[in-house]
């Protein structure tokens, strides 16, 4: 995955702050991201693509595999 240049500038700022400024930064950033997605279930355009070329790649379901049988 690839870091947006946007991202990568916030982190540079971040990075230019006091140690003690940086910690309340993420955690401020951190809650953020929390309000945004607090079950972590949303994803990128990126990450979109990536599961619809898979599901259309032809793998197998886990639930379809016989996990008792496997290697026998």
């Amino acid at each position: 995955m690839q870091i947006s240049e946007i991202a990568m500038d916030a982190a540079k700022l971040i990075d230019m702050l006091p140690e003690s400024d940086q910690e309340f930064a993420y955690e401020f950033v951190k809650k953020l991201i929390l309000a945004w997605d607090p079950d972590f279930t949303k994803v990128t355009p990126e990450e979109a693509e990536r599961i619809k070329a898979a599901e259309n790649s032809g793998f197998i379901a886990d639930d379809r595999i016989n996990w008792d049988s496997i290697g026998i």
